[in-house]
């Protein structure tokens, strides 16, 4: 048997620990000093194609919420023309050693239809996320991170938006809705402000990058990610197009799969 001064000492010395774990993520060092615009930058501009057979879309059962109104198609892989919508893409490597404040305003996120809109998105660590019910029927939101804070919590119909912030960079994590099995939407969360979502026409520009070289990456929920090093001149446009094969084999409606990615 352990006497009580061994077992309080044992106690001591695992709180002791546990606070001193937790003081160092809430005092993690910046990446350098505040990093400022010089005039001089440029942009990366670009278009996501997408080759071989698009996949028939999945249709969804929505007969377990009457109101669920909205198309009942899953929406993992958007094609229009031979272009690929919601790639996320961002600068992986080459930027200067420097931290990036935070923008004050929020990035939004919908559940419309009872889908989340839009289905890919990304933030720096400690903006706004800003979270909406759009639809006559009660949801629940559910993160899935690995590095911040989880949150599960319930948005009824009619209620304001709920806000949250992540506080670390964390690469692409899914969200889920706990009273719609179907719903997923994916959160990328960045030290960074240098990423775009490809939209409707597969389109994506990146702005106010410093002149130098760096490398980017193209991600997609189904198709896993590319990476390119793009050239950024003074007050120029770069780019960098990237193509995604439909011919690569489909693997829908599984969180397990998803290829990893890192963010700086």
């Amino acid at each position: 048997m352990f006497s009580g001064r061994v077992i309080a000492a044992f106690l001591l010395i695992l709180a002791s620990t546990f606070g001193a774990a937790c003081g160092k993520e809430e005092t993690a060092a910046p990446a350098g000093p505040r990093w400022k615009p010089s005039g001089n930058e440029g942009n990366i501009t670009g278009v996501i194609n997408f080759t071989g057979a698009v996949p028939a879309p999945s249709k969804l059962d929505m007969s377990s919420d009457s109101k669920c109104v909205g198309e009942n198609f899953l929406d993992d892989v958007v094609v229009k023309d031979g272009k690929l919508q919601n790639v996320f893409v961002f600068v992986k490597g080459g930027l200067p050693q420097a931290s990036f404040e935070a923008p004050a305003d929020a990035v939004t996120i919908d559940q419309k239809g009872c889908k989340y809109a839009p289905r890919v998105l990304g933030l720096q660590a400690g903006q706004p996320l800003m979270i909406v019910n759009s639809d006559q029927t009660n949801h629940n939101i559910h993160t899935l991170p690995r590095v911040n804070r989880e949150f599960d919590e319930s948005q009824l119909a009619g209620q304001g938006p709920i806000t949250r912030k992540f506080k670390h960079p964390e690469a692409v994590f899914p969200v889920k809705c706990n009273q719609h099995s179907w719903m997923r939407a994916y959160i990328a969360v960045l030290a960074h402000p240098f990423f775009a979502v490809s939209d409707s026409n597969g389109a994506f520009t990146i702005k106010g990058l410093p002149p130098r070289e760096y490398e980017i990456e193209a991600w997609h929920e189904k198709y896993g990610a590319k990476t390119a090093k793009v050239k950024v001149a003074e007050r120029a446009d770069a780019r960098a197009d990237f193509t995604f094969d439909g011919s690569v084999a489909y693997r829908p409606g599984t969180l397990k799969i998803q290829p990893a990615m890192v963010i700086p």
